[in-house]
């Protein structure tokens, strides 16, 4: 039985290079109801590349999933939004948050704050071609543009367009001289911009993001917005999300241990293994189960050091469970 509650109320970030489909296999296994999100794929990389599978095939047991586009052409993320789509993706997210000269030299990610016209049809065109929710991942604002003013004209636009939910990371972008990195830590927190967009878009579902790292801090964003995004912490200390169900989703289910979690990763890890994937690339996403807790530093070791070997298969897990 699907959660009542929507499944944005707690979700994990899109993050390059991290929330790839293993981990996302991964923290499944401890969180059945947080949406969850893909890297960012640029519409260049669906239309122009030859190995869809690769960027958009994922598991069952990851739904609810969004699929996050990077794109500055209305009618190529259109096109790329149905394609997504029919893979079976739950919602279309927009990138205008990602602060990299990479994407800002393609002219799409935090760049694109400067131009809520162009979001505003990017959302339209998708709108015109999916069923299934579009949404907009965004910052508050870019240097130069980082009044709350702008920030309130750059929602508005987007909701005409008939945006179905804005994820608002509680930070400006400053997109020179700043890496991706300090984005994400130097320019100041402002939560109550966000709290305020609710205030003014009360039929608008509102989700926070940055900085959030605690159940504390979790439960007091939602009672001011209607959901709160995890990125670095659910990365580095992915059982916290061991109680998101119970707490946030009304889940009766009995929350899961780590070692029961390691043990539903072993047939992972083996399928994948036996298709031809690198037994490192996923157990890489695992190290920070045991964040926090009494021997984290002996599960790291134990596992970097057998990870690499080009003998490592799923026994990795069976023998650390064993020990």
């Amino acid at each position: 039985m699907p959660s009542p509650v929507p499944s944005y109320r707690i979700s994990v970030a899109p993050m390059m290079d991290w929330t790839d489909r293993h981990f996302r296999f991964f923290i499944r296994l401890i969180s059945k109801h947080a949406l969850l999100y893909t890297e960012m794929v640029t519409t260049g990389a669906i239309l122009r590349g030859k190995d869809n599978h690769r960027h958009l095939d994922f598991s069952k047991e990851e739904h609810p999933i969004s699929l996050q586009l990077g794109g500055d052409s209305p009618v190529a993320l259109a096109e790329c939004a149905k394609i997504g789509e029919d893979y079976g993706y739950d919602e279309i997210n927009l990138n205008v948050g990602c602060p990299s000269d990479r994407v800002q030299s393609g002219s799409f990610g935090a760049c694109l704050m400067k131009e809520p016209d162009l979001v505003a049809e990017m959302v339209s065109a998708c709108k015109t071609k999916v069923k299934i929710p579009v949404t907009v991942k965004h910052r508050i604002g870019v240097n130069g543009r980082e009044s709350y003013e702008d920030l309130h004209n750059f929602v508005s636009k987007i909701k005409d367009a008939g945006v179905d939910h804005c994820i608002v990371h509680a930070r400006i972008a400053i997109l020179e001289g700043l890496s991706p990195k300090e984005n994400r830590t130097v320019p100041p927190l402002r939560y109550e911009d966000v709290y305020q967009l609710k205030k003014d878009f009360l039929d608008l579902p509102i989700t926070i993001n940055g900085g959030i790292k605690s159940h504390e801090e979790m439960s007091d964003h939602l009672t001011k917005v209607d959901g709160v995004m995890i990125g670095r912490a659910a990365y580095d200390n992915p059982f916290l999300f061991s109680n998101v169900d119970s707490f946030y989703f009304g889940s009766k289910e009995n929350s899961k241990t780590r070692e029961s979690v390691l043990e539903g990763m072993i047939p992972y890890v083996e399928s994948v293994r036996k298709s031809g994937g690198k037994v490192h690339h996923i157990l890489r996403h695992i190290l920070g189960l045991y964040h926090g807790e009494k021997g984290a530093r002996e599960f790291r070791k134990y596992l970097t050091d057998r990870m690499h070997l080009d003998t490592a298969t799923e026994s990795i897990l069976e023998s650390y469970l064993l020990r």
